[in-house]
């Protein structure tokens, strides 16, 4: 416990340490942060009537995912959801990425531009900025993208607050990154459960309690990297990124919209992928290391030691935790929690496993970079220097926020 509770210390002095403007760290901000971080996590983990209202919210992710697979099932078969014509051998091994995940963006875009023709988003913001302007000083369209976050993906949240994007000020736009880094979907959580089930009992309440968890840590590391230095007002204001003139107009310009952003987010993962792939293959000209070749991931995992260890792993285990932790921000959190769930017994104790299962569960890796970067950018193509800037410094952030999650885990578990 005392380890978890210096960890927190120190994940906070090591977001500082990138801070762009040290000097006006607002100490408001982090105390503040620490106590809705705290108080969140102890209403999710302590009662189990709040965690119960969590999942139900969930219901409507499950929702959404379940009216994209109709349509994606439809088009596309079984590759998109629909029945199998050959028995699945492999747990998930059917699922895939660019057929049941991706197809989402165009049905939130599409469903987020009828809300907004509606006036129903811009009601939501409004009600946001109350709470979060009395707690974090966070403007409402902000406050909804963030919240967001926790059930849907890094690029589907931002949808939901697209007439806002564009005129956010530095720090926010960093606050969305980082809390999009920082949380997953829903659209993945039931698979990342089905591999931990025989694990971690009950592993869909942690996973999904992590992402709400790190919400406020999110906004309590980006404002460390880039404090707030001026207020862009948003909450009051109106839809003004409409030109829909009825219900199906907004739903087909927001489709629209979507194809150019699912075209975006699909090329530059792949792009990236493509890239920590060409790298490993270069590292493969030096020398092995206790017989397994050298790569991104190990190299990174080597570098995370001293983090795991601050979040409460004993230094026994830190090392296997470490390349998890490596193998999760170089490649994804799925081949990091399969290879968890895979370790040998003994490996990592049941109170590792947990803050592992919760400092992993967070799409912080440079796969995900390529998504966000390419989502935002079409969102807010006048701020794309701006985002493409911020891009690492969110895997960052999102990385050390998941981590102050598993640290917060350690003090309660």
């Amino acid at each position: 416990m005392i380890q978890s509770l210096f960890g927190l210390m120190g994940l906070i002095f090591v977001a500082w340490l990138f801070s762009e403007d040290k000097k006006n760290v607002s100490i408001k901000n982090i105390l503040t942060g620490l106590a809705l971080q705290m108080a969140v996590a102890a209403l999710t983990l302590k009662v189990p009537a709040f965690n119960n209202i969590m999942m139900y919210l969930n219901h409507v992710v499950d929702a959404l995912q379940n009216a994209t697979t109709a349509g994606t099932s439809f088009i596309f078969g079984y590759l998109g959801g629909g029945p199998l014509p050959f028995k699945e051998i492999s747990p998930g091994g059917s699922w895939t990425f660019a057929f049941r995940a991706l197809p989402l963006i165009l049905v939130v875009s599409a469903l987020s531009a009828l809300l907004f023709y509606w006036r129903i988003i811009p009601i939501i913001v409004k009600a946001f900025s109350f709470v979060l302007q009395k707690t974090m000083d966070i403007q409402g369209a902000l406050g909804l993208g963030v919240a967001s976050n926790i059930f849907v993906g890094m690029v589907e949240a931002p949808i939901v607050i697209t007439p806002y994007v564009k005129d956010m000020t530095r720090s926010e736009l960093m606050t969305l990154m980082i809390s999009g880094m920082a949380t997953i979907s829903g659209t993945v959580l039931v698979l990342y459960a089905s591999i931990l089930n025989p694990v971690i009992p009950g592993a869909i309440g942690h996973i999904l309690t992590a992402s709400i968890i790190s919400a406020p840590a999110a906004i309590l590391i980006s404002r460390l990297m880039v404090p707030e230095k001026s207020i862009v007002n948003q909450s009051g204001k109106t839809f003004i990124g409409s030109s829909a003139s009825s219900s199906m107009d907004a739903i087909v310009k927001g489709t629209s919209d979507g194809v150019q952003l699912l075209i975006n987010v699909t090329a530059l993962l792949l792009v990236l992928v493509a890239l920590v792939a060409l790298a490993n293959q270069i590292l493969t000209f030096l020398p092995d290391i206790s017989g397994e070749p050298i790569t991104l991931q190990r190299i990174l995992g080597v570098a995370m030691w001293p983090i795991v260890w601050l979040m409460g792993i004993p230094a026994n285990e830190a090392f296997a935790a470490s390349s998890l932790m490596g193998t999760k921000t170089i490649l994804n959190e799925f081949l990091a929690y399969l290879q968890m769930a895979n370790l040998p017994a003994g490996t990592l104790s049941p109170r590792s496993i947990i803050i592992m299962t919760y400092a992993m569960c967070g799409f912080a890796n440079l796969g995900s970079l390529g998504i966000l970067i390419g989502g935002l950018i079409s969102i807010a193509p006048n701020r794309k220097t701006e985002i493409v800037e911020l891009g690492l410094r969110s895997v960052v952030g999102g990385t050390l926020a998941t981590c102050m999650t598993g640290a917060i885990v350690g003090l309660l578990y």
